[in-house]
């Protein structure tokens, strides 16, 4: 019989409710101890915070690949004896003139597919980075319409990884950061009210370089610099001994010589020896601290730098110093990002949502009690015992993953109330139909569990099924009702086929021939009823 239940069973059982249901605790409590500091997390909608929509500005990345094409393009062109004058390079073009004699040999070798270094082959697009267009003897070299969109790409995925790098870095609590059409990122900030220092950060690229100050345009070329908080113009070389790629560490300090805040870096291995001989080399002249175009500071070099590590000054109070070591332990970003959408939602606005959701709940499932008591009596007891198990365990596995929600995972959550009750109805509904034709009430309740759990069973995998799909296809809200229902569908099954079969077991066996007397007189007030 599916009613008879092994001791080994009934504690697994109970033991699983109870290690699941325990963490649903949590969400009611101030301890921070142990399993207790994990929580459900309130959605923007729920708490408020702040919404950010950002654009990244793609053509500066478009404008250095296209310049780094510039130096193996000649190169090339030498190696294979192609006269050419008139080079001119621009943000978006190449351009050279030569003979129609090189016009095969060029194309030849800019069409290769394997081994290519000035013109990649995008196996993806099944096309190359670059295109070209001949005019009489001037070739323009500019990049493919596919090349524009492998890169966009690329800069918008890195993005959101350093984007979500600095963030996490200020502790916020489960921001939310999806991909929004080709060039946008949806930033979402749950419990921030006022997002000025978070849109600080990911307003700046974080470019760092060091670069050696100059007296005269040296063969590298230079330009002038301000650095800031002086006022002092300098004269820099575009020759950079040092980038932010060899930063693997910076935390902001207090130097209590000069009695400033500062930043403090570590560099990797190659960085170590980059700076180690350009400081050796260089004693007694000055080296400019570049960020972002802005020089920070041109301290002289004392002595070589050979241990890896260094500071960085240029009168920052100790916020910006924290925001600077934070911008350079998350990486540069690929391309500048635009606030292009900026909204505030109010903690009125959560309040209410909260509460609406939560009246809701409660009224539904006060009536779905009320109701299952009044069908069903003593077994409709066994049905709200399992309604509320399963709302436990639906808690608890929300707190263990500490899931994100909204008033769509709410909306979730109302709906498995009533798919739970629906399985209880399918199974009690069954048993009237067996009792009509069993004499043995052990038999014809055996029988209306066996039935009806492949009906349940369908039910709830066609269900879901289409979560799952909605998990995967969706975002945002949608995924966040995909995950409640998709953990609700699970819970039912299991206080369905375990808890609410246990009970009910229970009330049979002890009340062998009681129970269906009971259950007859249900069917008889049924009926009379309709």
């Amino acid at each position: 019989f599916v009613l008879n239940f092994s001791k080994t069973k009934i504690l697994l059982i109970y033991l699983t409710f109870f290690l699941i249901s325990i963490f649903s605790i949590s969400n009611f409590l101030q301890a921070d101890k142990y399993f207790f500091k994990k929580r459900i997390n309130l959605g923007l909608d729920l708490q408020g915070g702040s919404y950010l929509l950002l654009e990244v500005d793609s053509s500066s990345v478009e404008n250095r690949r296209l310049q780094s094409r510039v130096i193996p393009l000649k190169k090339k062109l030498k190696e294979n004896s192609i006269e050419f004058n008139d080079f001119i390079v621009d943000d978006k073009n190449i351009k050279f003139n030569t003979s129609k004699k090189y016009l095969e040999k060029f194309k030849k070798f800019f069409d290769e597919k394997k081994g290519n270094d000035v013109n990649i082959f995008l196996e993806k697009y099944n096309s190359f980075e670059l295109d070209y267009k001949i005019t009489n003897t001037q070739i323009n070299i500019y990049l493919s319409k596919n090349g524009i969109i492998n890169l966009r790409n690329a800069a918008v995925d890195q993005s959101i990884e350093i984007v979500r790098r600095r963030i996490d870095e200020t502790g916020t609590k489960e921001p939310s950061i999806l991909k929004r059409g080709n060039n946008r990122i949806l930033v979402e900030l749950p419990g921030i009210k006022n997002p000025e220092r978070i849109k600080e950060l990911l307003g700046k690229t974080a470019e760092l370089n060091f670069r050696l100050v100059t007296k005269d345009s040296s063969e590298y070329g230079s330009e002038k610099f301000t650095i800031q908080g002086t006022g002092e113009e300098i004269l820099v070389s575009k020759r950079i001994i040092l980038s932010g790629e060899n930063l693997i560490d910076a935390q902001p300090r207090y130097d209590n010589l000069n009695n400033e805040p500062i930043v403090a870096f570590s560099l990797d291995r190659l960085g170590s020896q980059r700076f180690g001989q350009a400081t050796s080399k260089n004693i007694g002249k000055r080296i400019a601290i570049i960020l972002d175009n802005d020089a920070i500071s041109a301290p002289v070099i004392r002595d070589s730098i050979t241990g890896g590590n260094g500071t960085i000054s240029g009168n920052f109070t100790f916020q910006t110093a924290t925001d600077l070591a934070l911008l350079l332990r998350s990486g540069a970003l690929p391309t500048p990002l635009n606030v292009v959408e900026e909204r505030t939602v109010g903690p009125d606005l959560g309040q209410d949502s909260i509460e609406a959701g939560v009246v809701s709940l409660i009224v539904g499932f006060l009536l779905v009690i009320v109701f299952m008591i009044l069908k069903y009596r003593s077994f409709g007891f066994v049905a709200n015992l399992s309604l509320i198990s399963n709302l436990l365990m639906l808690l608890g596995v929300l707190t263990i993953i500490e899931a994100t929600l909204t008033l769509p995972g709410i909306a979730g959550i109302i709906l498995t109330v009533g798919m739970a009750v629906d399985a209880n109805v399918l199974i009690f509904e069954r048993i009237r139909e067996e009792i009509k034709k069993e004499n043995s009430n052990i038999q014809a309740f055996d029988l209306g569990f066996r039935k009806s759990i492949v009906t349940i069973l369908d039910a709830n995998i066609t269900t879901l099924i289409a979560s799952i799909i909605l998990f995967i296809f969706g975002s945002g809200p949608v995924r966040g009702f995909a995950v409640t229902l998709s953990i609700g569908l699970v819970t039912t099954l299991f206080s369905a086929y375990f808890i609410s079969r246990h009970l009910t077991s229970i009330i049979v066996f002890k009340n062998k021939e009681k129970s269906i007397v009971i259950w007859k007189k249900i069917i008889t007030l049924n009926q009379n009823s309709e």
